[in-house]
């Protein structure tokens, strides 16, 4: 039997997004995320999330309705349910003004009690099916086309509920063409520079926010879980990756994200402990630790707080030998690149009780005297 490895990509210049259905139905049943302001994009995408890919039937109030491709019927008090609106007027007044955008169109049936509603742009975006069968409504995806979230999010004032639906539809995972989507499913506007690091600024503006409101929106996200938030000091701006992200979308094991891995990917400077936090920070010892000394730019003290800080990451990434109190971190000297500042380095990590042994190339860069940056590769 042939053996292939399956590696995943997603295309930053795909035209459309898939969305799960049953990431739409948690969104709709968690009631802490607000949905004050307008949040169109969230009406449009529920709407969405509900529409046949082929056509059926359905019985209301005694009449059984058919229903083709793009369209659902429901009850006017299904929609206030989705919608979180108090009065049916509220609800039928955001149909009105999706209808006249010419999102969707829809018409009143059963002397108002029931809604017949079509995505206009259904047939352009998603395969319709020719055979008749029952659509499931909580399960499965649907593609909605990247375009059309620009204009839905310039329509009114984002609200959180937007916001969580913008990012989401905006997350690369593993494509070259930007930086740090290979650590994790990260937030990329598609602005050709390739770096997914963003600004409150750029994002009050593309939000319809103030930038204090975004940045107390994304810590909310983030501490509850939707987020991973990775500010860097200075003018850097931020970098956001999406926690169960590849579940959903993929239906592989999420990562775990670190800022210090983040910042290496990105080329951005980070800070170096003093080695007596090391330990601290890390668990390792001055004993566990085996340095040249020779005379080199790279002091020795530096040296021992990146093999702290590259440690601390590739725990993080899964490697049980960085965790273990009996491992050994063996330095050896490289060639060196000295009007270029750039110092090549090779760890090797051994563990004494399972015996196994891990190579990495160091590659450390100097920027300004005693500060490094450093880039770690297998």
């Amino acid at each position: 039997m042939a053996e292939y490895q399956l590696e995943i990509k997603q295309i930053v210049d795909y035209p459309r997004c898939r969305i799960y259905r049953q990431f739409i139905r948690h969104l709709m049943e968690d009631r802490s995320i607000r949905l004050s302001g307008c949040s169109y994009f969230f009406y449009y995408i529920v709407l969405c999330s509900f529409a046949n890919f082929r056509t059926s039937y359905r019985r209301l109030e005694g009449i059984t309705y058919t229903i083709y491709p793009g369209e659902w019927v429901c009850r006017i008090s299904d929609i206030m349910s989705w919608f979180r609106t108090k009065y049916q007027y509220q609800a039928l007044s955001i149909l009105e003004y999706l209808q006249n955008q010419h999102y969707i169109s829809y018409s009143k049936l059963g002397r108002g009690k029931l809604v017949k509603f079509k995505i206009t742009s259904w047939k352009k975006n998603n395969v319709v099916l020719d055979y008749n069968a029952p659509c499931q409504k909580d399960t499965g995806f649907f593609f909605f086309p990247v375009s059309e979230v620009h204009e839905l999010i310039s329509l009114e004032k984002c609200s959180e509920m937007d916001i969580i639906l913008d990012l989401w539809m905006n997350a690369i995972y593993n494509d070259t063409q930007v930086q740090g989507s290979d650590i994790g499913p990260v937030v990329y506007f598609r602005n050709s520079t390739g770096s997914p690091i963003v600004s409150y600024a750029e994002l009050s503006g593309r939000w319809g926010n103030s930038k204090s409101t975004v940045g107390r929106i994304l810590k909310k996200l983030a501490d509850m879980g939707y987020l991973t938030l990775i500010p860097f000091p200075g003018r850097h701006g931020s970098v956001i990756y999406l926690n169960n992200y590849l579940s959903t979308m993929f239906s592989i094991s999420d990562v775990m994200i670190d800022k210090e891995e983040v910042a290496m990917a990105l080329n951005i400077r980070i800070s170096i402990s003093d080695s007596n936090s090391m330990e601290k920070e890390t668990g390792i010892t001055e004993e566990q630790l085996c340095v040249p000394d020779d005379e080199s730019s790279v002091s020795k003290p530096n040296i021992k707080a990146i093999i702290g800080k590259v440690a601390k990451i590739l725990s993080v990434q899964g490697l049980p030998c960085c965790e273990c109190p009996k491992s050994k971190y063996k330095l050896y000297r490289l060639s060196d690149d000295c009007k270029s500042k750039v110092f090549n380095y090779e760890l090797s990590i051994e563990c004494e009780e399972t015996g196994l042994r891990y190579r990495f190339e160091l590659r450390l860069v100097l920027l300004q005297r005693n500060v490094k940056s450093e880039e770690e590769t297998p």
